[in-house]
């Protein structure tokens, strides 16, 4: 069942750089980041508030915290990164270079959370990096 979540968000990821694309046309890309961030807060806290899983946000440790408040920074600076880059470049050079963020994704994950490095996930991300190279370049 993940791969069907995963291939969700590659898609919507897809449209994402679409819109994204056309909507900061003359649009300050901090200003457009802004928007963007609240649009996905609502929806989130939407779909929280309608599953009722609110409450579990009291259970929630500093560790849990401390990690989920640095993803959130993260991933604010990659969305500002990303509308500045699409703002100066092509999607079709921007998206795919942003995706090199999978190859680290693996690089860290085999670092930090000590999960396995197998052949199969080295070539992969060793091609992701060549693509990466080549569309730079």
């Amino acid at each position: 069942m993940w791969w069907i979540y995963a291939l969700l968000s590659a898609l919507f990821a897809a449209l994402t750089a679409i819109f994204a694309k056309i909507g900061i046309k003359g649009v300050d890309t901090d200003l457009a980041t802004a928007i963007r961030t609240v649009v996905i807060l609502l929806i989130a806290w939407a779909i929280v508030l309608y599953k009722g899983t609110n409450h579990g946000i009291s259970g929630l440790s500093k560790l849990n915290w401390t990690f989920l408040v640095l993803s959130g920074c993260a991933t604010g600076l990659s969305w500002i990164f990303y509308f500045k880059a699409l703002q100066l470049g092509k999607v079709s050079q921007v998206a795919p270079v942003d995706k090199l963020s999978v190859a680290l994704a693996i690089i860290l994950s085999v670092v930090f959370l000590g999960e396995p490095l197998t052949l199969k996930t080295a070539t992969g991300a060793l091609l992701i990096i060549g693509g990466t190279l080549v569309l730079i370049f």
